[in-house]
């Protein structure tokens, strides 16, 4: 069974840094497809970040110059690190997996980040 376990979200000040984690169990980062997601209040989810098997990454718009995802194959687990946050960043993050070579996606349950002063 493959659980996703996102962890360090909080409120942050405009300008300040968060690095999320995303902890995968039952299935291994290296051989997925990894991304971060988030999702507003009264807002559609949103690709933020996507790392690919090949170490290629994928950015937002918004996010890039900001944001980097990376990965840790020994600790199965996948990072987000946001810089210069925004209060427009503030959003539910979900960690996403999609396994190579299936049409399978699993989610976590969502971390809260806030950007407010």
């Amino acid at each position: 069974q493959v659980q996703l376990v996102e962890s360090g979200g909080g409120l942050v000040q405009p300008g300040g840094s968060l690095r999320l984690s995303c902890a995968a169990s039952g299935t291994t980062v290296s051989r997925n497809t990894m991304g971060w997601y988030r999702q507003a209040p009264g807002k559609e989810r949103e690709s933020v970040a996507v790392i690919f098997v090949d170490d290629n990454t994928n950015y937002a718009d918004s996010v890039k110059g900001r944001f980097t995802i990376s990965r840790n194959n020994a600790k199965n687990t996948v990072f987000l690190q946001m810089n210069n946050l925004k209060p427009e960043d503030t959003a539910v993050y979900y960690c996403n997996a999609r396994p190579r070579g299936t049409l399978r996606s699993y989610w976590g349950q969502g971390t809260q980040v806030t950007v407010s002063s």
